[in-house]
């Protein structure tokens, strides 16, 4: 058994100072101790996935970033190691628990996971190690993470076994929750405008400073063809994490981070808004292009209509919210979520559809990675 402050000084010193997840038992001394550190930063995630998404906007913005899960959760996190960190080359620390170990009685929910938890890491190409039980195990297990993530630019796992960790308590108390935002409505009830139309007015309205993640989908497609730059990641998978990517960068940058989602992948992640709120980086603004349609994948309605996302912003502790409907109100509403401390949300109803004979980014989605890392770290 070792100190979560042994394991939190060891990866600390090799650059690992960022720590998503969601809670289990078996990691409880370590989240508790990352939680009481100050000098190590803590997101406490709605899904696993949507952790592994906010590490990997982390890694992006320089950061070395740390997962934390238990096993049963890696289901969860499957969708992202494999479509984003897998194409994107995003290297991240998984320390995964091994609930259901062969032999050891747990709950019945963990014994089908933890007869597979290896062989599914396997299949996902995430290499593995036991995490460790001793002091001296702690360095030889971190240097291998870091040599291996280092040549292959991608995720390693730890398996923590029961009882690898002292207990630790929590002296850290919950946070007061803030004040509710404000909510601004600037619908004019016209025509909507196109998608294409309104990711040209983003792009006129925010500074060059500014960086921009693209949803899965047209909307990344779109976004590279009327522009393609160094501060442009346009997502090739992974519905539904550009707003959890966002966050990780936005935590770690101070630039202003502009999220270009859409309805569909807002909803098949929705807790990924109260993350955000709970966080509430002043230099988020989180842009929903919402045309109530899958349009991907044949024009399928998503179920938009009968979801209030400005209300839910606002429930969720977003500075402000502005709905928009024209690209007027669109050049507004970004003026004012860039003249005023975040997160801000920008709902604007878009029109289906696209452009013709729309084309799809050439640049392979590992470079993207690190040209847009390379504009936030000037390296």
């Amino acid at each position: 058994m070792i100190s979560a402050n042994s394991f939190l000084e060891s990866a600390r010193a090799r650059g690992f100072g960022f720590y998503a997840g969601v809670p289990c038992s078996f990691l409880t001394p370590l989240i508790n101790r990352v939680i009481d550190d100050p000098e190590t930063t803590y997101v406490g995630a709605t899904s696993e996935g949507e952790a592994v998404a906010i590490a990997s906007g982390a890694w992006l913005a320089g950061r070395e970033a740390v997962v934390m899960c238990q096993n049963s959760g890696l289901g969860n996190a499957v969708n992202p190691l494999t479509s984003l960190n897998w194409p994107f080359r995003i290297p991240i620390l998984l320390i995964a628990t091994w609930r259901g170990q062969p032999g050891i009685e747990d709950e019945p929910q963990h014994a089908l996971m933890g007869r597979a938890t290896q062989r599914l890491l396997d299949g996902m190409e995430v290499p593995h190690r036991p995490f460790p039980r001793a002091d001296d195990e702690i360095g030889p297990a971190l240097e291998a993470v870091s040599a291996t993530m280092s040549e292959s630019g991608l995720p390693f796992a730890l398996i923590m076994e029961k009882d690898s960790v002292a207990p630790e308590a929590l002296a850290t108390p919950a946070p007061a929750p803030r004040p509710r935002g404000t909510a601004l409505d600037r619908r004019a009830g016209g025509a909507p405008v196109t998608r294409f139309a309104a990711l040209e007015r983003v792009l006129e309205t925010v500074p060059d400073a500014a960086v921009l993640i693209a949803t899965t989908g047209k909307c990344g497609r779109e976004l590279f063809t009327i522009a393609d730059r160094a501060q442009h990641l346009y997502q090739v998978g992974s519905m539904g994490c550009a707003s959890a990517m966002g966050l990780g960068v936005a935590l770690n940058v101070a630039r202003p981070v502009v999220v270009l989602d859409g309805d569909g992948a807002a909803l098949m992640k929705l807790g990924n808004m109260a993350t955000i709120g709970g966080q509430a980086p002043g230099n988020l603004i989180h842009v929903l292009l919402d045309n109530g349609v899958h349009d991907s994948t044949g024009g399928q309605a998503t179920v938009s209509a009968n979801v209030d996302f400005p209300g839910v912003a606002v429930a969720c502790g977003y500075a402000s919210v502005v709905a928009c409907d024209d690209l007027a109100g669109l050049g507004g509403a970004l003026a004012h979520a860039l003249a005023a401390p975040g997160p801000h949300l920008v709902h604007m109803r878009v029109a289906p559809g696209s452009i013709a004979n729309l084309g799809r980014p050439t640049i392979p989605p590992a470079k993207v990675a690190r040209r847009f890392r390379g504009f936030l770290t000037g390296v």
